[in-house]
């Protein structure tokens, strides 16, 4: 899966990214390659919460899909 993120320069120093298709989806670090250390971390964290959200019922079945 590619998700893109629009990544910003920090005023203090640094970098900070936004995921818009994931809303309040906001990391940072002091370099690129830490920002994008955090990134997929907070992306992967984002889906689990949003996959956590749901409410499963008896008749209901789970499709996994890669993409």
């Amino acid at each position: 899966m590619k998700i893109k993120a629009i990544v910003h320069q920090a005023e203090e120093g640094g970098y900070w990214a936004e995921v818009p298709a994931l809303p309040g989806c906001i990391t940072e670090g002091y370099t690129m390659e830490e920002l994008e250390n955090n990134l997929k971390d907070v992306i992967e964290g984002w889906l689990e919460v949003a996959n956590d959200n749901h409410t499963i019922e008896n008749d209901t079945q789970i499709l996994e899909v890669a993409v």
